[in-house]
Formats: C-alpha cells, sequence, structure tokens
C-alpha cells in the first residue's frame, strides 16, 4: 500500500509525524538507496526499503491476542453497528489493539466467540473448507419426536439448499420446554435457528458452548478471558 513517507516512519516509531518531515528534509531518510527530500514522497510499506542511520525501517509487528468472550444477548458480532446498537467491542474497551470477532453469533444469542487481530487465522477459521463444529445448547419451544430429530440429524433444505448434516440430542424434556445439544459443521445466518423452525420447534433461547474442542465452561456472560497458548496451537492446527 502507498504511504506517505513520514506517515511510514511514524508508523515504524523512528519519530513523530512532524519530526519525521524534519528528517526527510534534511536528507536523512533514504528510500531503495534514494535520498528523499521531499515531503509529497510515497512509499510502498510492502515492497520499497526505507533506511534511517544505515538500519532498515520497518514497520513494529503488533502483538497478536486471542480472546474468548461470552458474548449475551443484545449485542451484536461486529466492530461497529450501522444502527448503533451495542457491539461486542463494548464488551472488551479495555484491550487497546484492535481485534476482530471470527465469525458471528446473531443478536440474540449467547456464548462463546473468539476476537483476534491475527487475520491470518481469521481468514482460515472462517473459510468453508474447515466447517469446524459449533456447540450449542438450545430452548426448543416443545420436544422433537425421534422422526423430527432423525430429519434434523439429515440435514435441512433451507433456501433451496440442504444443510450438512448435524447433531441432535434432547437433554431436558419439559413438556412445553425442551432442551437440546445442537452440533452444526457450518456457519449459515441464523442456520441452527432456522433448522429448528422447519421441524417445528422454534428456538426460545440459544447459547454456543463449543467451537470445535474450545469450551465456554464456566466464563461469565459478558466476561473474556486470553486463550491459552495450548488453545492458540489447536486453532492454527486446524
Amino acid at each position: 500500500m502507498l504511504i506517505r513517507l513520514q506517515k511510514y516512519l511514524a508508523d515504524c516509531g523512528i519519530a513523530s509525524r512532524r519530526k519525521s518531515e524534519e528528517l526527510i528534509i534534511e536528507g536523512r531518510i533514504t528510500v531503495n538507496g534514494v535520498v528523499i527530500k521531499e515531503l509529497g514522497t510515497k512509499v510502498d510499506d510492502e515492497k520499497d526499503e526505507v533506511f534511517y542511520r544505515g538500519k532498515k525501517v520497518e514497520k513494529q509487528k503488533e502483538d497478536l491476542i486471542y480472546i474468548m468472550l461470552h458474548k449475551p444477548e443484545g449485542y451484536v458480532t461486529t466492530v461497529k453497528d450501522q444502527f448503533d446498537r451495542p457491539t461486542v467491542i463494548d464488551l472488551i474497551k479495555d484491550i487497546r489493539v484492535r481485534v476482530f470477532p471470527i465469525g458471528r453469533l446473531d443478536y440474540d444469542t449467547s456464548g462463546l466467540l473468539i476476537l483476534t487481530n491475527d487475520g491470518e487465522l481469521t481468514f482460515k477459521l472462517t473459510h468453508p473448507k474447515h466447517n469446524i463444529s459449533k456447540t450449542y445448547i438450545a430452548k426448543l419451544f416443545g420436544a422433537p419426536s425421534p422422526e423430527e430429530i432423525l430429519k434434523f440429524k439429515r440435514g435441512l433444505t433451507i433456501d433451496g439448499v440442504k444443510t450438512a448434516p448435524a447433531e441432535m440430542e434432547i437433554i431436558k424434556n419439559e413438556g412445553k420446554i425442551a432442551s437440546a445439544k445442537i452440533v452444526i459443521h457450518e456457519g449459515k445466518n441464523r442456520q441452527v435457528r432456522r433448522m429448528c423452525e422447519e421441524i417445528k420447534h422454534p428456538v426460545a433461547s440459544l447459547k454456543r458452548v463449543a467451537t470445535g474442542n474450545l469450551f465456554l465452561g464456566e466464563l461469565e456472560k459478558g466476561k473474556y478471558r486470553h486463550l491459552t497458548e495450548k488453545e492458540v496451537n489447536y486453532l492454527k492446527s486446524l
């Protein structure tokens, strides 16, 4: 990306942008072996070689951060919302670096959400070919019959496209409300809710409790923790 030389120097921690302008005017900066004295000069921050005092100037690498958040209902999984609703970023305001959610959880769904500034990992984990399992605890209106559960497991057609096989296990049946453990391997928009609606047992509440082998555990709603090295390595191994 082309950026002004003084901004590049400031981004690399050499000096403030104003002081960097002085260094350029004084002829103390070289770009690809050429002394630069013009302030309008732009450099490619990925290709050009910039030197100051005989040393190559490079952007400081940002520390990578990996966070597990217990997202509450009523928050959107974006950095900024066009309707000014609360976002998951509002829950981690003490984190000083810019992080992004991996995947998403619906506004009215709670549970495990990973946030990071590792763009490579985000791209990898959101790519369709990986099909990482996601485990939910759903409270349903009414208990699905064995036949309905079988239909759910085999995959359901939604908007003309059949979902991948999924898992459903009834863990508590209270008549009007039944609790089910659901595992899917895709990430289509509101997929669990729409699959449950398809078998005529809409979701009353939904919580994601695991992504792959990462578990929410006892993490309190609205709180977050940093992933362990073992957990990070697991995500990178997928």
